[in-house]
């Protein structure tokens, strides 16, 4: 079993999401998926990341702009970085993975490529509005839903969930609850842990 923890305000989170996937399907593995605010995480244990922000080592910050454009080459994606608002409050999205549960995923995806790929500031409600039109979405239900207190609650809980479990950022990948990955380039070593699961289950 595959938990993915992810904020959609990520563009490393993006790549993953998309890589994780078909790596998932091809390996019979399920995928749990675990709506976090990655704020909260840095608030809570990686403050280190805003301090980066404020003063970002310029070659460092250079290659890293390439190394994301190569990955996403890779995936075939479309990944604007830095997007028009940014960082962006991604909380009413993330909000609305939890409200859908197992049918999260279209929804999510489309929330990562308008954000990375077109753009859209997810923060705004009139871009959620067209999201759940792309996808199929009541988007009064939707956002009936993403008011409610256990929603709330439950992101909240899913991103104290993961700094309790040692994640730190995102995505935090766990295969099988305890064995821990961070990033979209840690996806060749999930691989592994997983065909050693498989190996060992048979």
């Amino acid at each position: 079993m595959i938990e993915f923890f992810f904020d959609c305000s990520s563009p490393w989170t993006y790549l993953a999401f998309h890589n994780i996937q078909p790596l998932a399907k091809e390996l019979g593995a399920e995928i749990v998926w675990r709506p976090i605010l990655v704020g909260g995480i840095f608030n809570t244990v990686n403050p280190s990341v805003y301090a980066q922000r404020e003063k970002p080592v310029p070659l460092k910050a250079r290659y890293m702009k390439k190394d994301l454009q190569d990955w996403a080459r890779s995936a075939g994606l479309s990944i604007k970085m830095p997007p028009t608002v940014f960082p962006v409050n991604s909380v009413k999205a993330m909000r609305g993975c939890i409200w859908l549960g197992k049918d999260m995923v279209p929804f999510a995806t489309s929330v990562f490529e308008a954000y990375w790929g077109d753009d859209k500031d997810i923060s705004q409600d009139v871009v959620l509005a067209e999201i759940c039109k792309k996808v199929g979405i009541d988007e009064q239900k939707l956002f009936a839903g993403i008011s409610e207190q256990p929603i709330k609650d439950q992101l909240k809980a899913n991103t104290e969930e993961v700094v309790a479990r040692g994640g730190f950022g995102s995505p935090t990948i766990f295969v099988n609850k305890t064995d821990m990955y961070f990033g979209n380039d840690r996806l060749p070593l999930i691989r592994e842990a997983l065909l050693r699961s498989k190996a060992s289950a048979a």
